[in-house]
C-alpha cells in the first residue's frame, strides 16, 4: 500500500497538478466563478437570514391620553424592536390597519388606564398581534410583556400595586401554526425556481442540439417561434401551482380566506416571472452547465432576500430596500394576505401591480434577446 502510495505521489502526479492549476488560473469564468458568486452569497446569507426582530411597525389606541398612557408608549418604543408608525381613534381603524399589512402589533390603551393605577388597581393594556409569521408573533409578544414587566419594576413603590397587565390576542393565525408562513413563503419561491429551471433548459436544449437552425428554416416568425415555448411551460407549471394548493390545504389545513381567483392570477404572474427568467439566463448561455452556474448565482438570491422565511423587517435597512424588485416577496405578500388574512384586491393591488409588472418586463426582455438570436 505504501509502494503504491510513493508511486502515486512521484514526480508526474507533480507535473500534472501543476498544469492543471495552471489551467484552472487562465480559466477566467471559473475563478470569478468560485470567488464572487460564494462571497455574495455569504454575506447575503448572514444578513438576511437574521432571527433577530427589530423594526417592528406599532400602532396605539390611546383612550387615556394621560401622563401614565404616554409612559406606557414610552416604554414600548424606546429600544428598537418597535417604531411608532401610528396613532389610531379606534380600535377597529387599528384592527383594519393590521388586516392591511401596515402594522405588525397593535396596543389599546382603555380610557380609564390612569385613574385605575391612580386607585392602586392593576390596568389591563390590549395587545392585538398579526399571527400570520407566528414566529414573529411570540417573539414580538416576549418583548411586549418585558416592556411591561421593566415598566412595572421601575415605578415608584407606592404604585406597585396598580401594575401594567396586558391581554394578548394572536390574529388571523390563533393557533401559532408557523407551517403556514413557511408555506405561503415557500410556494412563490417554487415557482420561480422551477420555472427559472425548466425554462432554461428547454431553451438551451435547442442550442446544444443545434435545432435552433432547423426552426429558423420553418416558416414561423420568431415571435411565433418564442410564444409556442412559452405557453406549454406555462400552462404545465400552472398545474404545479393547483398541485403545489391542494397539498397544502390537505397536509398543513392552510386556511383559505380569501379569492382562490385572485391568487391564481398572482400565480400566473410568478409563473410567467419564472418563465421569463429561465429564458433570459438562456441567452447568456451556451451550455446546460453554464445555465446551472448562471442560475445558481441569482436564485439563491431571489429566496433569500424574498421573507419566505424570515420576515423582511429582521432584515438590514440597506437590504429592504431591493425586495421590492424580488418577485418571491410580492407573491409571498399576496400569497399570506389572501390565503391567512383573506385580504381582497383592495389590499393586495400593490404587489399584483408589480409582480404584473416584473413579469411583462422579464418576458418582453428575454423574447427579444431570444428573438434577436433566432434572427
Amino acid at each position: 500500500m505504501t509502494l503504491q502510495v510513493r508511486n502515486l505521489l512521484a514526480g508526474r502526479f507533480w507535473a500534472l497538478a501543476l498544469k492543471e492549476l495552471r489551467q484552472i488560473r487562465r480559466d477566467r469564468r471559473l475563478t470569478i466563478s468560485l470567488i464572487v458568486p460564494p462571497t455574495l452569497q455569504i454575506l447575503l446569507f448572514g444578513f438576511a437570514l437574521d432571527s433577530e426582530v427589530r423594526g417592528l411597525r406599532l400602532g396605539i389606541v390611546d383612550e387615556s391620553r394621560s401622563g401614565e398612557s404616554r409612559e406606557l408608549i414610552s416604554a414600548l418604543t424606546e429600544n428598537r424592536t418597535f417604531k411608532l408608525a401610528g396613532s389610531y381613534s379606534t380600535a377597529g381603524a387599528l384592527g383594519d390597519a393590521l388586516g392591511a399589512g401596515r402594522l405588525d402589533v397593535g396596543v389599546v390603551v382603555p380610557y380609564d388606564f390612569a385613574r385605575l393605577r391612580a386607585r392602586e388597581r392593576p390596568a389591563t393594556v390590549q395587545v392585538l398581534l398579526n399571527a400570520a409569521n407566528a414566529n414573529t408573533a411570540q417573539i414580538a409578544q416576549g418583548y411586549v410583556e418585558g416592556a411591561v414587566a421593566r415598566l412595572n419594576r421601575e415605578s415608584p413603590a407606592a404604585t406597585r400595586a396598580a401594575s401594567v397587565e396586558i391581554r394578548t390576542a394572536f390574529l388571523y393565525n390563533p393557533g401559532l401554526v408557523n407551517a403556514w408562513f413557511i408555506v405561503t413563503g415557500v410556494f412563490g419561491t417554487l415557482i420561480i425556481l422551477n420555472g427559472s429551471l425548466v425554462s432554461a433548459a428547454t431553451m438551451i436544449r435547442e442550442k446544444e442540439r443545434g435545432t435552433v437552425e432547423q426552426l429558423l428554416m420553418t416558416p414561423a416568425s420568431a415571435l411565433q417561434v418564442v410564444t409556442a415555448k412559452i405557453v406549454p411551460l406555462f400552462v404545465l407549471l400552472m398545474g404545479m401551482v393547483g398541485l403545489v394548493l391542494l397539498v397544502a390545504r390537505a397536509v398543513f389545513h392552510v386556511p383559505f380566506r380569501g379569492s382562490l381567483l385572485l391568487l391564481l392570477a398572482a400565480g400566473a404572474c410568478c409563473v410567467l416571472t419564472g418563465i421569463g427568467l429561465g429564458t433570459f439566463i438562456s441567452t447568456f448561455a451556451r451550455s446546460a452547465n453554464q445555465t446551472q452556474l448562471i442560475s445558481f448565482f441569482v436564485n439563491p438570491p431571489l429566496a433569500i432576500l424574498s421573507g419566505a422565511l424570515t420576515p423582511i423587517e429582521a432584515m438590514p435597512k440597506w437590504v429592504q430596500p431591493w425586495t421590492l424588485l424580488n418577485p418571491i416577496a410580492h407573491f409571498a405578500t399576496i400569497a399570506r394576505s389572501v390565503l391567512v388574512k383573506g385580504s381582497g384586491l383592495e389590499v393586495v393591488y400593490p404587489h399584483l401591480l408589480a409582480l404584473a409588472g416584473l413579469a411583462g418586463l422579464l418576458v418582453g426582455v428575454s423574447a427579444w434577446r431570444f428573438r434577436r438570436q433566432l434572427s
